[in-house]
Order: structure tokens, then C-alpha cells, then sequence
């Protein structure tokens, strides 16, 4: 290569090193911009079926939402609206649904005039406990299941916490016998109040912030509610005479995060993972609230005067009986409801052998 050809090669690769830096001058400065402009906050909308900062119901709504607003370091915020804030206590599922709202705060049996098969996803009367509802969800094939349920609707169910096994509920009149429950009017969602109306009771579907009213003025002679913890922030204990267990009806209670699909679709990865993720954990913190609190309450109710007593074991075993029936009857309605039921009682018998070799043995010692 004779010194012309050398030097003008010389002048050919200076000039592709310098075009080079230039690219990656500019590249690096559209980088640096790209990190100090703001991030893109999305603004969502939670309603629920509790009055506002109601404990543990409420607190827990408000609570996922602090979550997901951390974890997202802003990104995505949730603004928490009370029953009848935007939408009546049971409307939160269709609020949802039309896009009315992001996500919703309730419990499944809420909707089982819409959605029948979500009963089998809140409780399950002498159904399965707090542990085994979360393991059939998460392991079992249960969150599938779900997901299938609500899909017509546009919606994506995720377990956001759980109140544990329930008491009975709260009387104004005694049950010693079947025939006491003929005629009596309680308050009793989902299949636990097809039990009762099986038996000869009256029920209704009424949202929290109406039942002590109804049980003072004797609208209704009895309701459930959850436990002691929230009996006594209702102040139930003044409204009715006798507190009744066990909670056969509600041996636990899924509460849920609904999420509008279109907009959970919307999200970029990174934060459709803290929603599911932030659900969650606020399954296991609403069991850790209810658990601690609970074993409070109950004590200061017993300081109250509140008069305890238990299902006598000929109406616990007509329950049972009346139970089967509504929960074949129920699965027998669809495939979808069908498969539904045979994969939570298949888990359910699987469960039943290890507690009672295990948890069973250990209360019934120490």
C-alpha cells in the first residue's frame, strides 16, 4: 500500500471512530434523560364492602393498597373507597367488571347471585380451614379454577386475606332444638344460609353496616358476622343476647382482591407482579390480625357478660346433613361448578387425615 492508499485508510478510520462516538454520546445522553424524567403513575380505584377503616376488613383494604403503592416506589396508586363511597357494599364485583373501578375489596359469597360457583371460593360449610383454603388455592389447582370463574366477567380474583374460622353468629332467641329454628329470621350469606332456610329459618343478605340496626329492632333475630374481633367493634354484643359457636358455616372465609383484567393486562410486568404479590401478603397479615385479635376480643366480651353457647350436637348434625345436600346441589348445577367442588373435596378428604393426627391431637391436649 503505497503512503496516498495508507493515508487516506488512516482518514477513513478516524472518521468511523469518531462517528462512532458521536452515536454513543447520543445514546448515552438519551439514556441519562431517560432516567431523570419521571416515571409514568397509574392511578387506580379499589371500592369495597366495608365501612370505612373498619377493623380488619377495612384497615386490610387500605393496607393492600399502602403495600402496592410501596412496592411500586408510586408508581402505581390505589385509591380506597368505602361501601357506598362510588358503589353500594354489594356491587363491588360488577363495579369491577364494567371498569367502574380497578380492583375491588370483598368476599366471593357476595356475588353468588351473579356468579354462583364463587361461593366455593369464600367458605365452605365443615369446608376446609384457614391452612388448607390457602394450600388448595395456591397448590391444589384451586387459583385456576378461579381464574376460570370470573373470566366471563372481565375479572382476576386473588385471595387478599382470610378472617379465620368464624363463630356461629349472634341470637336473641335460644336454639335447644330443630324446632327453634323454624321461622327464625338471621342474616346469613352464601351456603351456610341455604342451610339455615333447609331448616326452617328466614334469611337475608344484608351489608355490615346494617346489621346491628336490624338485630336492635328486631328486623332480624339473629346474624352472623365474623368473630370476635369484629362482633365487638360492631358492637353486636349490645344488640343481641347470646353468641353462639361453632362457626360450621365458616370454618374460614376467603376475602379477595378483584382486579379489572383489561387494566391488570395494562400494567408492564414488574407491576402486574406487585399487585399479585401485595395480594398475597395481605392474605397472611389479615391472618396474623384476626388470629391476635380474636383471642382479645373474645376475653373482653366474656367480661361483658356475653353468654356463650354452643350448637346443640343434633342441630350441628342436621347442618351437616342439610350441607351435603346444598353443596351436591350446587355442583350439580354446572361442569364448571362440578370440577370445582370435586377438586376441593378431594383435597378436603387428603387434609382431613394429617389434622387429625396433628392439629386435632394438639388442641384437644394442651
Amino acid at each position: 500500500m503505497n503512503r496516498r492508499n495508507l493515508f487516506g485508510a488512516a482518514l477513513a478510520l478516524m472518521a468511523t471512530f469518531g462517528l462512532l462516538g458521536c452515536k454513543e454520546d447520543k445514546a448515552g445522553s438519551e439514556q441519562t434523560a431517560a432516567a431523570a424524567a419521571p416515571a409514568q403513575t397509574i392511578h387506580w380505584k379499589m371500592v369495597t364492602s366495608w365501612p370505612k377503616n373498619f377493623p380488619g376488613l377495612g384497615t386490610a383494604a387500605e393496607r393492600l393498597a399502602e403495600r402496592i403503592n410501596a412496592m411500586s416506589a408510586g408508581r402505581l396508586t390505589v385509591k380506597v373507597y368505602a361501601a357506598g363511597e362510588l358503589v353500594p357494599a354489594l356491587e363491588v364485583f360488577d363495579a369491577v367488571s364494567r371498569g367502574t373501578a380497578e380492583m375491588g375489596h370483598g368476599t366471593p359469597y357476595y356475588w353468588k347471585g351473579k356468579v354462583p360457583a364463587a361461593q366455593f371460593f369464600s367458605s365452605v360449610p365443615f369446608g376446609l380451614s384457614t391452612l388448607e383454603m390457602n394450600a388448595w388455592l395456591s397448590h391444589g389447582g384451586g387459583q385456576a379454577l378461579w381464574d376460570e370463574t370470573y373470566a366471563p366477567f372481565g375479572v382476576k380474583p386473588l385471595s387478599a386475606g382470610n378472617t379465620t374460622m368464624q363463630m356461629a353468629g349472634w341470637f336473641n332467641k335460644e336454639i335447644n332444638s330443630l324446632d327453634d329454628i323454624k321461622g327464625l329470621k338471621i342474616r346469613m350469606p352464601g351456603l351456610g344460609g341455604e342451610v339455615w332456610s333447609k331448616l326452617g329459618a328466614i334469611t337475608v343478605n344484608l351489608p355490615g353496616g346494617e346489621i346491628f340496626t336490624s338485630l336492635q329492632t328486631g328486623a332480624i333475630d339473629a346474624t352472623d358476622w365474623v368473630g370476635p374481633y369484629n362482633d365487638l367493634a360492631f358492637g353486636l354484643h349490645k344488640a343481641a343476647k347470646y353468641y353462639y359457636y361453632p362457626g360450621w358455616q365458616e370454618p374460614q372465609a376467603v376475602v379477595e382482591s378483584m382486579v379489572n383484567q383489561k387494566a391488570f393486562d395494562a400494567l408492564p410486568a414488574d407491576l402486574q407482579a406487585i399487585v399479585v404479590e401485595a395480594a398475597r401478603a395481605a392474605t397472611l397479615d389479615m391472618m396474623d390480625d384476626y388470629v391476635f385479635n380474636n383471642a382479645k376480643a373474645l376475653g373482653s366480651l366474656k367480661a361483658e357478660g356475653v353468654q356463650l353457647k354452643r350448637l346443640p350436637d343434633d342441630v350441628l348434625q342436621a347442618m351437616r346433613e342439610q350441607s351435603a345436600a346444598v353443596l351436591e346441589q350446587l355442583a350439580a348445577a354446572s361442569d364448571l361448578n362440578g370440577r370445582i367442588w370435586a377438586s376441593q373435596k378431594a383435597f378436603l378428604e387428603e387434609a382431613s387425615a394429617m389434622q387429625a393426627l396433628t392439629e386435632k391431637e394438639l388442641y384437644n391436649w394442651r
